[in-house]
Parts: C-alpha cells; structure tokens; sequence
C-alpha cells in the first residue's frame, strides 16, 4: 500500500488575503478511487494543482506514486487530432489509436481533422483515447465527462472501473456513483474524507445538516430561556439588596446579613446562567458552518397564448448537404421540457441553433410561433469578458438580440441568484475572465433564469456546474415550470426535468 500524505498544507493566492486552504491534513491510499466535490470556486482544481507540485505551498505533500493530470494540455491545437495523440502517448502505434477510438463508436475520421474545428465532446474523446492508452500512473483527472454524450460517458466509467487509483473531479451525481469507492469534500471550513460512493457521502451530509440545524435550533431556545432567566434573577438580586437598609412594619430593623447572602446567592445564580448562555453561544457558532445555504432559484416566464410553440416535420440537419441523422418530428408545446439526446456531432446544437433563427440549413419543415421571446444559454463561456454589468447589458453574450429592451434582466435580481448558487459578492467586480468555468457558466443561467421569456433554450447548461447548484437548477424548473428545450448529457437531470425526449440516430 502506498499513501499520498497531506501535512498543515497552507495555500493562497498572490494578491489575495483569503487562505484557499489551511492546515489540512490528512492520508489518501493510492489504490482508492475518490471523487473531489465541492462548490465552484471552492478550489478543486487548485487541489490536484498543488498534488502536481505547480504551485508554492506551507505544509508538506509526500507521495511515491507519479501523477498524470486530465485533460492533457494541447499547447498547439492547430494540427489534426492524430498528430496530439501521438504526441501524448508516442509509443503508440495507429491501428492501437484507431481500435480505441472504435471501441467509443466514433469515426475514425476525426483523427485527420484538424483539432481546434472539432466539437468540445470530439475534443475530449481525442484526449480520452490518450488516456486509456498512457502508463499506469496515479490519475488526477478534472471533469472529464464535460461535453462527452451519454454513451461515451459510459465508456469512460467502464474504464474507470478497471483501473486502480486515482482522484476524479466531477459534478455528475451517476457517474461518480459506478466510478468511486472514496469521496473528498471540501467544505466551506474543511476537508473532509470518508468511504462509500456519492449517494452514501450525500446520505451522510443530509444527516449531519439536519442535526445540526435540529442542535442549532434547541440551542436557540436554551440562550433566550437562559437570557430571561439570568435577568429575573438579577433583578430579584437587586431587588433584595435594596431591603437591606429598610425597616419592618414594627420600627425594627431586618437583618442585613441574611438579606445580603440571599442576594448575592442570587446573583451567583445569575453568573452561573451568563457562563452556561456563552457556552450554549460557542457551541451554536460551531454548528452551520458546513451546512451549504440551498437558497430556491426563481424562474420568472411570459404566459404562451398559442401552441405549438415549435413544430418539426420530418427534420434534417445537413452538413455540406450531407443529412447526418434519420428524419424526426416533434411539437414544442407551452410546459414542455425537451432533452434532446445522441452523440457528440449528431446535430444536437444544431436544432437549437436552427430554432434560435441562426442560418442552419435542412430537410423537412419547422414552424416557430410568432413574438417569442427566446432566453438562451450557450455552450460555450469562451466569449465571456467584462464585468457583470457588461455582460446584462450585451444580449450577444447568453441572451438572444431578439428579446426586447423593454425586458432587460434586473441588474439585483442577476446578482441575487448569482448568490443564491455560490457566488460571493466580491466576485462581481472581477472581469469574468477571472472567474472559473463553473462561475462563467452560473453567470449565463442567472443571466436567463432572470429574463422574462416564452421558451428557454440551454445548450449543456450544467458543464462545470457544482452539483448543489445542478439541484437548484432541477427544483426551480420543476416548481416554475418553464417552457424548455435543452442538450444536456447529465442523465440523473434527463430523468428529473424531461416531458419529452428526442432521440437523434
């Protein structure tokens, strides 16, 4: 057995007064296979950052195993995919490259085309036949089911499920529970490790919450009943010390002695009930720290006078007049939330694009209704710059030109729900280029969360997306009950939000 020890590891960034992590310890057994989890921004990758030795830190790291990181880095993107992949695993021959690529159900084509033109899903099956062909080393491996469709999800935990020893960074509630026997998370004031898959750390977490909020919430009531009691008592006390100097009713005069011990027996008694409300107070500001806030998500949408709001007839998308899947026919209709599902480069965004009035070119029939206002969230954050007022007041960047000034998004209500999914305040005043993926990415769904629309329209909304977040998106769109098409290859989010599937072959 070999450990990866963690001793009093300290680390910040330079400029930044706040401790990403501080004095964590504690031992990793090599032969696990652990899921990282954490809020976005909570310094995951950071984590596998310092385990790679990239970054200066206090403490001591101490390993006898050699990391490899996931995703590989393309310096150069300008080149067929090949020619990356020989690069990453050198020894390997063609034919061993084409058989995994197989062995994914993917065309061998992809290889003699050039990397930057392929699809963020073809990208990373490129870079995951790399990986399944590389040595034997100890995987540290950030989100890489991102973009890849359902079916090649599934081949990469298979994988994983043969493969012994790694740390795995992923959001995707299915996967990490067919992948991982450990599970890391860190909180908002620790790190803490234990056995089991997600389901179990999540059952585990549920428990502890609720007891502290149940502890939180006696402890509560012991301070007011304490507090009322203590100044009862004091003023009984006070009360009593006066009567030392009065006279009774036949001229005679009280006993002071007496008078004066039953006071400060009282006010003895009002001490002890002050230490008991201090403890009862360091003990309640010991309880919430780690309970994540799960503030409700609001989706305010416009009333749809008319179906169907979208109607496909015998539906083609074409590529260089080449059909690239079997004719399909659907109607979109007010309520409805639609999953559209098939391989990376079948056409997915492709549909939302042709719908969103982009110049898409096809076979068939679609009939969009008249004056819909269309809320949209892209795939993509790459053209995310500025500040977050920039970006509410630039309807290229998450929401369509279409949608009328006279429905601009409330800058606080923005920001509100940008709080309520993890995003402190001091991150507003950044240029969104500084922000994490996972950051960007609850910018865009804020963005359209807080637009009064007909139709919303997600394209892979929860890439990078936090796991507690992905429940907040699920509970608002159950509650709201917007009109929504979306691509998504979360299939425990397929199965929670979808009306209706369309299945692209």
């Amino acid at each position: 057995m070999s450990l990866i020890s963690i001793n009093n590891l300290t680390f910040r960034y330079d400029g930044s007064l706040d401790n990403v992590f501080e004095n964590v310890s504690f031992n990793i057994d090599t032969n696990w296979k652990i899921g990282l989890i954490g809020r976005n921004g909570k310094g995951k990758t950071t984590f596998l950052k310092l385990l790679l030795g990239e970054y200066e830190y206090n403490g001591t790291i101490s390993k006898s195993v050699q990391f490899d990181y996931f995703p590989f880095e393309v310096r150069n993107k300008d080149r067929m995919a090949i020619e990356i992949v020989n690069e990453i695993t050198p020894l390997t021959e063609d034919w061993q490259i084409i058989k995994e690529l197989n062995l994914l159900n993917t065309d061998a084509e992809i290889l003699y085309r050039n990397f930057n033109l392929l699809s963020g899903g073809e990208q990373m099956k490129i870079l995951l036949i790399s990986l399944f062909l590389k040595g034997d080393n100890f995987l540290l491996i950030d989100e890489p089911t991102n973009h890849l469709d359902i079916e090649t999800r599934n081949n990469l935990t298979n994988y994983l499920k043969r493969k012994k020893g790694f740390i795995v960074v992923s959001h995707d509630r299915d996967f990490l529970d067919k992948v991982v026997d450990h599970i890391i998370s860190i909180n908002n004031t620790n790190i803490d490790i234990e056995q089991g898959n997600f389901s179990t750390w999540q059952e585990n977490k549920d428990r502890q919450d609720n007891f502290e909020r149940m502890q939180n919430e006696k402890l509560k009531k012991d301070i007011d009943r304490l507090e009322i009691a203590s100044q009862n008592t004091a003023k009984w006390s006070d009360k009593v010390e006066k009567t030392k100097y009065n006279t009774t009713n036949s001229g005679s005069k009280v006993d002071r002695g007496y008078i004066g011990h039953q006071a400060a027996k009282m006010m003895k008694k009002s001490k002890v009930m002050e230490k008991r409300i201090e403890k009862a107070i360091d003990e309640k500001a010991s309880l919430l720290n780690n309970v994540d806030r799960n503030d409700s998500l609001k989706i305010v949408t416009l009333e749809n006078r008319k179906n169907p709001l979208v109607l496909a007839e015998k539906l083609q998308i074409k590529y260089d007049d080449k059909v690239i899947f079997n004719p399909i026919s659907f109607e979109v209709n007010d309520k409805d939330r639609v999953a559209i599902v098939g391989k990376n480069g079948a056409g997915k965004s492709s549909i939302l694009n042709l719908i969103l009035g982009n110049d898409i070119k096809y076979d068939g029939n679609i009939k969009i209704a008249n004056d819909l206002k269309i809320s949209y969230v892209s795939q993509s954050t790459e053209n995310l710059t500025g500040t977050l007022k920039s970006i509410l007041m630039d309807n290229d960047k998450g929401i369509l030109k279409s949608i009328s000034t006279d429905d601009d998004v409330d800058e606080s209500i923005f920001k509100a729900m940008l709080v309520k999914m993890g995003v402190p305040n001091k991150e507003f005043d950044k240029d969104i280029k500084q922000m994490s993926e996972g950051q960007k990415k609850k910018v865009l769904i804020a963005k359209s969360i807080s637009q009064r629309a007909n139709l919303y329209i997600w394209d892979e909304p929860l890439n990078y997306i936090d796991i507690l977040t992905r429940m907040q998106i699920e509970e608002a769109i159950l509650k709201y009950k917007p009109t929504l098409i979306f691509v998504e290859h979360d299939e425990t989010f397929i199965k929670k939000i979808a009306t209706k599937t369309i299945y692209l072959d």
